[in-house]
């Protein structure tokens, strides 16, 4: 095993300055959710270039796609998520997910072969709301494959992901229209129906449990102040520490909507764009290698519930692969500190020194954990006998 590591550190440090080029590039150029097409296409071409299999608009979704190099009975996948975040750019450090993950997985395809490897890149489009990963695993993405490697940029380094559990509601009100000073009485305020509505949910929040998280905005609330509003439009997040919590939690906001509709008479309208987000089941052998690892590479590891570590509790669309394949998710610090993931300050940070630097640790680590696991009999037999379906 030591020659498989060896093997795959080097590679890494090899393709230091591609690897960093590429989250650069991806950097400069943000693509939101669905939108991402030089980023798949750039991500494409470094996994052809590395003589990967690349199938572009894998399972019918423009942004995805899927290279694959070897062909043993141990499937591993990196996910290399790359979209941005409306207005902020890369503040949440997709450009070095995207960058750190084919790393890792051009790496490992240099020992696929003597470590009995399928190593598979999946390039994830829309974990920012769209549930990218959501779909690509109703579509048969992970099907067969028996562990999924990512790791995302924070102000610190943290182990485990806590993510919540989240549904995504697209909400809007329409009312009737009607001057505002000459005929008030005629109109049905639909921008006072998310007053209301966002009352109740203040005063609701007394009465939810510490695992949980509700906000949102409104998006539209009218076009002229002297005309009564006849359609508003918000978007809204309800997180909690379970599916379950989270369900609970969405039942009582949507009551809270349905007070607004009440409230003023306007007609109520609720979707959800996405299936909803799942909590992380964590592999908990494989990430105790992926410390190990990253420890010898210098990291210094935070709590993940506290201070800084907190950006393990963002919800993502790894949780609903992690219901079905082995899965770890860890936080590579980029030294951001005092800025926090999804600020413009974030963003700034991602193309630093430091950022680099974590990028190549990241790819490192990741790629030395799948060795690690490959080659420990117990784990191997394991991650065998619970491939995704």
């Amino acid at each position: 095993m030591s020659s498989a590591r060896e093997t795959v550190a080097r590679d890494i440090a090899a393709r230091r300055e591609d690897l960093i080029a590429l989250s650069h590039r991806l950097h400069a150029h943000p693509e939101t959710a669905w939108e991402e097409h030089r980023a798949a296409a750039w991500v494409g071409e470094a996994m052809a270039h590395a003589g990967f299999d690349v199938t572009p608009q894998y399972l019918g979704l423009d942004t995805a796609l899927r290279a694959t190099a070897g062909s043993g009975p141990l499937h591993v996948v990196l996910c290399a998520e790359y979209d941005a975040m409306p207005g902020l750019g890369h503040a949440c450090g997709h450009n070095i997910i995207a960058a750190t993950s084919v790393g890792a997985a051009v790496a490992l395809a240099a020992v696929a072969d003597e470590l009995g490897l399928t190593v598979t890149l999946l390039g994830t489009p829309a974990e920012e709301g769209g549930g990218g990963k959501i779909v690509l695993l109703e579509r048969g993405a992970f099907d067969g494959v028996h562990l999924a490697l990512i790791a995302h940029p924070g102000p610190v380094d943290v182990a485990r992901a806590r993510p919540y559990a989240v549904s995504h509601l697209d909400v809007a009100y329409d009312g009737m229209a009607a001057h505002a000073a000459a005929y008030p009485e005629d109109g049905v305020n639909a921008a006072d129906a998310f007053t209301v509505a966002q009352v109740a949910i203040g005063l609701l929040r007394q009465q939810l449990p510490s695992g949980t998280r509700v906000h949102g905005l409104v998006t539209r609330a009218g076009e002229a102040p002297n005309a009564i509003p006849q359609r508003s439009e918000g978007r809204w997040y309800v997180r909690g520490d379970s599916t379950e919590l989270m369900e609970r939690t969405r039942a009582r906001v949507l009551r809270c909507f349905e007070a607004g509709a009440v409230a003023t008479g306007c007609d109520l309208h609720v979707d959800e764009p996405t299936a909803p987000y799942a909590e992380l089941r964590t592999d908990d052998e494989v990430l105790d290698l992926y410390v190990l690892n990253a420890v010898g590479l210098g990291r210094a590891f935070t709590d993940g519930d506290t201070g800084l570590g907190r950006m393990s509790r963002a919800s993502t669309d790894m949780g609903n692969v992690s219901q079905v394949v082995a899965t770890i998710h860890p936080y590579i610090g980029i030294g951001s500190a005092p800025a926090v993931n999804h600020q413009r300050e974030f963003a700034a940070a991602c193309v630093t020194g430091a950022a680099d630097a974590a990028l190549l640790d990241a790819a490192t680590a990741l790629a030395l954990t799948a060795v690690d696991a490959a080659g420990d009999d117990g784990i191997r037999s394991r991650l065998l006998t619970r491939p995704g379906t």
